[in-house]
């Protein structure tokens, strides 16, 4: 059982937990993830990426947006409540080494996991040039922590409501456009987004490396939910990801298997939704 220490709304139906869990904050790293059970009694296990940790205080932080039944409940909880499952660390932790410019892209949640990544980008020498997309200037997040690591920081958001009107490839582009190109890339957030960052630096030769966040039951590799295409070769993302070269991601094949389940996974939430609310009415209990 995992005790939630400390509960924080960052934007519109996006929470940071911090949670006890000190073994895994011993030995995670970054770019590792955690399956996450709330309850016992069959409940679903989702995979939330670790986006901070405390091994002095035995705590690990995850960052997570309400996009179905279980990250509704999950929002839900409270300082003091438990959660009853946290396996972890999981997956192959980031290569970080050295290589001079870094460019950092993260879009909307996806900013989350990036921090860690960056934070080690940096202590391990390298320049970190980091862009951050959001579709609001209300929904970006962890901007101060990223300052704070980043040699530059540039913001970009849809409507243009905070720093520049653009997609996150306009900038990535014109930094790949100079001289010296960055010597490498990380981009993690929406499907849509990563393929598209991919295709940007493909034109330049510049390696591109993509965290993914596929359907995923049980995070060892067992059930076969997260299997994506790299290379023409199929690799599942629990186990041999969640990076991969993002040239060789068969990105359109990966977001048609995302997909498959968004009606029952809307059905569920709504179902849920309306239950906490009438349970809130009546004075039963909710989740």
């Amino acid at each position: 059982m995992n005790k939630i220490i400390e509960k924080v709304q960052l934007a519109e139906n996006v929470y940071k937990i911090r949670i006890e869990a000190p073994l895994i904050a011993e030995e995670r790293k970054p770019g590792q993830f955690v399956i996450v059970q709330i309850t016992t009694d069959y409940a679903e296990r989702i995979p939330l990426t670790i986006a901070d940790a405390d091994p002095g205080q035995g705590t690990i932080t995850l960052i997570f947006q309400v996009v179905g039944k279980t990250t509704h409940n999950l929002a839900l909880l409270n300082k003091g409540d438990i959660i009853e499952n946290v396996l972890g660390p999981l997956g192959r932790p980031t290569h970080i080494e050295k290589s001079g410019t870094v460019v950092c892209i993260g879009g909307g949640i996806g900013i989350a996991p990036l921090h860690p990544i960056v934070k080690a980008l940096k202590q391990a020498g390298n320049k970190v040039i980091i862009i951050l997309g959001a579709r609001t200037k209300e929904l970006l997040i962890l901007e101060q922590e990223m300052k704070a690591v980043a040699d530059q920081l540039i913001i970009c958001t849809d409507d243009g409501s905070y720093g520049r009107k653009a997609l996150v490839t306009e900038p990535l582009k014109e930094l790949c456009e100079q001289n010296p190109k960055p010597d490498k890339v990380f981009a993690i957030g929406p499907a849509i987004m990563m393929k598209f960052c991919a295709e940007t630096t493909r034109a330049f030769a510049v390696p591109t490396v993509v965290s993914l966040n596929t359907i995923m039951v049980d995070g060892t590799g067992m059930c076969g939910g997260c299997r994506v295409s790299v290379g023409g070769k199929t690799k599942f993302v629990c186990v041999d990801g969640p990076e991969f070269d993002g040239h060789q991601v068969d990105f359109d094949n990966m977001m048609l298997r995302l997909k498959a389940y968004q009606n029952f996974e809307h059905k569920a939430y709504e179902d849920c939704r309306l239950e906490n609310e009438i349970a809130k009415k009546t004075g039963g209990e909710s989740i």
